[in-house]
């Protein structure tokens, strides 16, 4: 028993070393989860080496390495059902989930079409704002040549995380409502398999280069 005393003292103080920097990591991860400029920056920072190696990767792996980031940036659930509008709550599940998955293809197609290439570009987080419950996160688009395109994000929380649950694009034009007078008009005509056709159709045609997204 002797000869274990010895060792049982450093064990435990490792032990509780290795506590304490697990729970300091814990809450730092937490901590960026939890703020909503950060959630843009990560987003933003992707993007950026995305473009940098752009005519490299080609659209493919453009699309590759932004999906992830994407699904994991944006509330795409609810940004389908708000995008579908009141015909979301009489879809069965399996419907429901056709179209998340199509609209997930079609946003990370749609960033790895825009943000093709670098050409001296900064991606900017200015600041944000509260937007009721929410938080609206402020950003710019700065050229080479100085013109500025502002884009910002409607944020919430969503399991602890903050999400992108709309873009502005000028601060005033929604994204989703846009996305919302094209869904209905298909769906109208088309049905839900129509719209969920459509949305793949524009994903196959953008990873071709036959067309550039709207």
């Amino acid at each position: 028993m002797r000869n274990l005393i010895p060792y049982s003292r450093p064990i435990v103080g490792l032990s509780l070393a290795l506590s304490l920097i697990f729970c300091m990591f814990a809450r730092s991860t937490a901590a960026l989860a939890t703020n909503p400029q950060d959630s843009v920056r990560g987003f933003y920072d992707t993007l950026l080496t995305t473009m940098k190696n752009g005519p490299t990767l080609g659209q493919s792996g453009r699309y590759a390495r932004l999906a992830p980031v994407v699904d994991r940036v944006f509330d795409l659930p609810s940004m389908t059902r708000l995008a579908v509008g009141p015909t979301w709550a009489t879809l069965p599940p399996a419907q429901q989930q056709q179209l998340i998955d199509a609209f997930r293809h079609y946003v990370a197609a749609t960033y790895a079409d825009r943000f093709d290439s670098y050409s001296g570009q900064q991606l900017q987080v200015t600041g944000e704002r509260p937007y009721n419950a929410d938080v609206i996160v402020q950003t710019k688009i700065v050229k080479s040549d100085g013109d500025t395109t502002t884009l910002d994000y409607l944020m919430h929380q969503n399991q602890g995380s903050w999400q992108i649950s709309d873009v502005f694009l000028d601060g005033t034009i929604s994204q989703l409502a846009i996305q919302r007078s094209e869904f209905h008009s298909i769906l109208r005509r088309e049905g839900v398999d129509g719209l969920v056709m459509a949305l793949n159709r524009k994903v196959d045609l953008l990873g071709k280069g036959v067309a550039k997204a709207s």
